[in-house]
């Protein structure tokens, strides 16, 4: 099966559906990513915080494969937003990852309480990597659009990507709608809120409707709207099914079903980007 790509507005592609590692445990990384890759994966999701780049790395060695087959994206961590600190950590996944360049690189969180509010002085730190060639591209994550607005305005570079939680409970549809504005493509984490939406009936009557699962269908719901989603799963047969998605098409009336179950705020299921103020130890 088929991975469709985005052209992003650097021009660059990636593929819309990949392959999430958040809270899979660094031992198990190595594993879990070499059976996504056995799957068809080529979009692997990873970030310092999870603290499981070396096993992203390490499935990447073994695997094989070509490395203008894969695409790979890492964010960075809340600790490491002064410019000094941005280059040396970013640096370190370069070398976690076994690579001299990654696709995709992002600032996970902006941290507005933090930093004196200053997300733009790491935003332009982050631009330096695309200019010196160690990344393709790179995008921010937790981006409300006042956050938006203002690195683009300060520094004039627009991210190619704006990592935010989606899914039918939590439309996060400002965030999307401003992501857009600049031409920004949103990837939808949490894309089946945690599994809570799977369970719900409209989305159990439309995967009845097409002979699928409730995942598949919440997960061809978010392609339909064209964000990137990359589920994660440690089970192969949950990869394979989640994997499984681009032989069959929703109709408008479905797609907006389950658009309109949206709770607002209410849906939300991580933290609220505007208070989120987290650094690990």
């Amino acid at each position: 099966m088929t991975v469709p790509t985005i052209t992003l507005n650097d021009q660059t592609t990636i593929p819309q559906l990949g392959f999430g590692v958040f809270q899979v445990p660094p031992d198990q990384t190595q594993a879990t990513v070499e059976s996504a890759f056995g799957v068809g994966y080529r979009h692997i999701d990873t970030a310092q915080m999870y603290q499981n780049e070396a096993g992203v790395g390490a499935a990447i060695a073994a695997s094989g494969l070509p490395r203008d087959e894969l695409y790979v994206t890492s964010k960075l961590n809340n600790a490491f937003h002064r410019p000094d600190d941005a280059r040396r950590t970013f640096d370190e996944t370069l070398t976690k990852l076994g690579l001299d360049r990654i696709d995709l690189f992002l600032i996970h969180w902006p941290l507005p309480t933090r930093y004196d509010g200053d997300f733009v002085s790491t935003w332009r730190t982050l631009a330096e990597f695309v200019a010196d060639g160690r990344a393709t591209s790179v995008g921010v994550s937790n981006f409300q659009p006042a956050h938006l607005d203002r690195i683009v305005e300060e520094t004039g570079v627009v991210p190619v990507v704006n990592q935010i939680e989606v899914h039918p409970y939590f439309g996060n549809e400002e965030a999307r709608a401003a992501s857009h504005r600049h031409g920004v493509v949103v990837e939808a984490w949490s894309p089946i809120a945690q599994g809570a939406v799977l369970d719900d009936e409209v989305v159990g009557k439309v995967a009845a409707a097409h002979g699928r699962t409730p995942s598949q269908v919440t997960l061809r719901w978010h392609v339909e709207r064209g964000d990137i989603v990359f589920p994660k799963s440690m089970h192969e047969a949950r990869m394979r099914e989640n994997f499984e998605i681009f032989d069959f098409a929703l109709t408008e009336d479905e797609v907006a079903a389950i658009t309109a179950l949206d709770r607002g705020e209410d849906g939300r299921r991580g933290p609220n980007p505007d208070a989120f103020d987290w650094i690990p130890d």
